[in-house]
């Protein structure tokens, strides 16, 4: 069994408004263990992207307990132990694809022939090798989107924290981003907590599948991912993962994602 990475105890968290409170989580009980991979589905305002911001410590939640490596969401937040990619890729334009890859190297301290050979290593990982000199703006979308990806792994992080990266893209640049993150992940080992809106990428990817019911945000069903980790394409057209995406939208059903 994977040693818990992640592990949040009878969550819950209530904004305050104007209108009055937002319940955006409740209750929420939930592991992820070392090197698995977790993907978080539901409708809009369901606490996905919420329960990430809590993981990362940029949100507080009103009460129940999270730990991440052992630690709370500050402490580990403060140790470096995860990197975040958002939903924009969020690159400074008036820095190259290297520079911007190199920008936590350089808030962290680290030598400047650590963060050349850290860039070397991640643009490679990420399939950009060669592109450290250009500027955002001379990339693609999905580039783009793999520039913020190896940003983010720059430092080594064990836990990745990702919030719909791949949302904007078109369909075709996003299949081949899912298969390039699944090879990014069986290479580094990282654990990975990755919101979407797409049953068949939420399938794709994961080990295990969170189902999220709308506000206030609760667990609906936890999914075991009964496919191999090696995973071409083509495996979208087999019964086992039709199977596992027929239950994911019966869970976003039940939790009556359609009021």
């Amino acid at each position: 069994m994977h040693s818990t990475v992640i592990k949040a105890k009878n969550l819950s968290l209530t904004f305050q408004t104007n209108d009055g409170p937002v319940h955006a989580l409740k209750d929420v009980s939930l592991d992820i263990g070392a090197g698995e991979f977790v993907s978080f589905i539901g409708p809009s305002g369901c606490g996905k992207t919420t329960f990430l911001r809590v993981i990362a410590a940029l949100e507080e939640p009103t009460s129940g307990t999270i730990c991440v490596n052992g630690m709370t969401p500050d402490e580990a937040r403060r140790a470096r132990a995860y990197g975040y990619v958002f939903q924009a890729a969020g690159l400074y334009p008036w820095r190259t694809i290297g520079g911007n890859v190199k920008l936590p190297l350089e808030i962290m301290g680290f030598s400047k022939a650590e963060q050349e050979e850290r860039v070397r290593k991640v643009l490679e990982l990420v399939d950009l090798a060669g592109f450290e000199k250009k500027y955002p703006w001379q990339l693609s979308g999905g580039m783009q989107q793999r520039a913020s990806i190896a940003r983010a792994l720059a430092f080594d992080a064990d836990i990745l924290l990702m919030d719909e990266p791949f949302g904007a893209l078109d369909e075709i640049v996003r299949d081949h981003l899912n298969e390039q993150l699944l090879h990014l992940w069986a290479e580094t080992e990282k654990t990975i907590a990755f919101v979407t809106h797409s049953i068949p990428e939420a399938v794709y990817l994961s080990t295990k599948i969170v189902v999220m019911s709308p506000r206030p945000g609760r667990i609906a069903d936890v999914i075991d991912s009964p496919l191999p980790r090696e995973r071409p394409l083509d495996i979208r057209d087999t019964p086992e993962f039709l199977e596992v995406a027929h239950r994911v939208r019966e869970g976003l059903r039940a939790g009556h994602s359609y009021d």
